[in-house]
């Protein structure tokens, strides 16, 4: 398929602020604090930007507000998602486009939250409020993220085989990567012992398959690739992105909910962006949860289905193996930036700059949002070093 968004716009700045427990900042000096950082990584000043564009839960800030804070006086392009992490490549991807198209020069796109000491979105009431689906929640009290993914889950491990032992090597090679990561929140080394010695969130899942609930905010910056030559960093390019749906978890209309919104939009992917999953050198796969890895590893094609706890269990996934994944630990340690910080983590290792968790020769890069479980949507990106 010809694609005109092919290649037509370039990260060339990224940003991010402290990851805690406790910001103790808004939400709105959060975004700027990441902005500004990403902005000083390009080498551009808020002049320069005519465009900005988040996702959020009505947990950050009005990207409006956000321009008038950084003024820009003349914006010509405001994306506002609403959404989760199912949600999190859509502004990036709207970016690109407004800037292939001609409608903004420079975009900074990003996310900010304050969710561990503000809303905790792990929570029943944060939930009921994002989908008429509730009402088939509410008689069970199935209405927290935890339970709602423990019974993908379990499906998923009944169909696969999945042990428990499976999930905590996702968890504990995921930990391995935070502790050559600094600015990671969860720097201590997991064992097996730890992980299956956790206390339970909601069976099959524990402690240590849970992400971190986080306050912070990241950001970046896209431009065209002309203009990318001027900026201070090598520019990442964006090659393709692609959206797909997926399915509610109580009105999905299928009888099996392990199949995913994400293995029915990859091959999209791959054809937008004239590769395959061979061309992938690290994936920054979308980790709320322990037991979206696999599922992810086998959709977007690495291996077939039910063979990623092999690919897993093998060190395939590690380091230095066949598709490293999570580098910077993953929402599991790193911290929880609903996606985009997988973005972030996608363009320093492209452009080599992640010291001891650096992927060696790294050109191509897939990061990618929740993958339809649960959720009505999904969507991924597909990144490359400039030259």
């Amino acid at each position: 398929m010809d694609n005109p968004f092919r290649d037509a716009a370039a990260i060339v700045g990224v940003g991010r602020t402290q990851y805690s427990k406790r910001s103790g900042v808004s939400t709105l000096t959060l975004a700027v604090q990441a902005i500004s950082a990403a902005l000083a990584d390009a080498g551009l000043t808020a002049r320069d930007v005519d465009g900005v564009a988040c996702h959020r839960i009505a947990d950050s800030a009005d990207p409006a507000l956000v321009a008038q804070v950084l003024g820009i006086a003349d914006v010509r392009f405001i994306r506002d998602v609403f959404g989760g992490g199912s949600s999190c490549i859509a502004p990036l991807a709207a970016a690109a486009s407004a800037v292939a198209a001609g409608q903004a020069r420079c975009v900074v796109v990003w996310r900010a939250l304050n969710a561990r000491s503000g809303p905790r979105m792990s929570g029943a009431a944060a939930m009921t409020g994002m989908s008429s689906d509730a009402q088939y929640w509410l008689p069970y009290q199935h209405v927290s993220a935890p339970a709602q993914f423990a019974m993908f889950t379990r499906a998923y491990m009944h169909r696969y085989g999945l042990t428990e032992e499976d999930l905590g090597m996702v968890a504990i090679n995921q930990r391995d990567n935070a502790v050559r990561n600094p600015a990671a929140m969860m720097r201590q080394p997991l064992s097996m012992d730890e992980y299956l010695g956790s206390r339970w969130i909601y069976e099959p899942l524990r402690l240590f398959d849970c992400c971190i609930e986080s306050d912070a905010a990241v950001a970046m910056v896209v431009t065209s690739p002309s203009r990318s030559r001027d900026t201070r960093r090598l520019p990442v390019t964006i090659c393709a992105t692609a959206s797909g749906g997926g399915s509610q978890l109580a009105s999905n209309h299928r009888s099996d909910i392990t199949v995913s919104g994400a293995a029915r939009m990859a091959p999209r992917l791959y054809e937008a962006a004239g590769m395959s999953p061979e061309d992938i050198d690290v994936a920054e796969f979308y980790d709320a949860f322990s037991s979206l890895v696999p599922l992810q590893l086998e959709a977007y094609g690495f291996c077939e289905p039910g063979a990623a706890a092999s690919m897993i269990a093998e060190g395939e996934t590690r380091i230095g193996g066949r598709l490293p994944v999570n580098t910077h630990g993953g929402h599991l340690s790193e911290a929880y930036v609903h996606g985009l910080n997988h973005v972030v983590e996608a363009v320093r290792q492209l452009r080599h700059e992640c010291g001891d968790r650096q992927v060696a020769g790294a050109e191509v890069a897939l990061s990618t949002a929740q993958p339809g479980i649960n959720s009505g949507i999904t969507g991924a990106v597909i990144l490359k070093r400039g030259g």
